[in-house]
């Protein structure tokens, strides 16, 4: 597994202590990228920050009493849509506990849904087990400090642009789009075609990049 290093929209840092190649061109760096995203076969998720743009509403429910929801970006959705299509699963880790959540990712037909857990070390190694893969083969995508746990056990850990800045060295990307606004589908897209696997989803929606 390659250490931790940011990609900071086209700008890759790799820290001091890394022994291994020093690309200098962009090109090199995204070479480095390619290889870690090429290996992932889970990709997970904090859903606040991450999925939504971390806004809370409450809204009035049935019964009268007030009732939490958030907001979801719909090109995230078809993109996670993607991913099942192809074979590679994803699942959500949250501290909240939300209806809302659970619809989304039933929609976008998620393998692992964990909500209430703050402590998520336990709940990766859980899935881990089930999945029967190694850390190299997981991506995780966060935006605050309980996420970097999680980041620090992965082969492939990715921020949001809005993550806090003290994340931001620790992973290995970070995306130009924030939570809730492209984050997830930016991710997607990377996975997809460091892969091989987007030629494909452009072939199905009859898109061609030739001019």
């Amino acid at each position: 597994m390659l250490p931790p290093s940011g990609f900071l929209g086209r700008a890759l840092i790799i820290e001091e202590d890394w022994v291994g190649p020093s690309p200098t061109e962009e090109n090199c760096l995204s070479a480095d990228i390619t290889l870690l995203a090429s290996r992932i076969r889970l990709l997970l998720m904090d859903v606040d920050g991450v999925l939504t743009d971390g806004k809370l509403y409450n809204v009035p429910g049935p019964d009268g009493k007030m009732a939490e929801t958030k907001g979801f970006d719909s090109q995230d959705g078809i993109a996670l849509q993607w991913m099942a299509r192809v074979g590679i699963a994803t699942g959500l880790i949250s501290g909240r506990v939300s209806p809302a959540t659970v619809e989304r990712a039933t929609q976008c037909k998620f393998k692992y849904v964990y909500q209430g857990h703050t402590e998520k070390i336990p709940i990766l190694q859980e899935i881990l087990a089930d999945a029967k893969l190694a850390p190299e083969e997981v991506a995780y995508i966060g935006d605050d400090f309980t996420d970097v746990v999680v980041m620090r056990r992965v082969g492939f850990a990715i921020a949001t642009a809005n993550a806090r800045p003290e994340m931001k060295p620790i992973a290995h990307y970070v995306t130009e789009a924030p939570g809730g606004q492209g984050a997830v589908r930016e991710v997607v897209e990377l996975l997809l075609k460091a892969q091989g696997k987007w030629d494909g989803i452009l072939k199905h929606y009859e898109i061609s990049l030739e001019k």
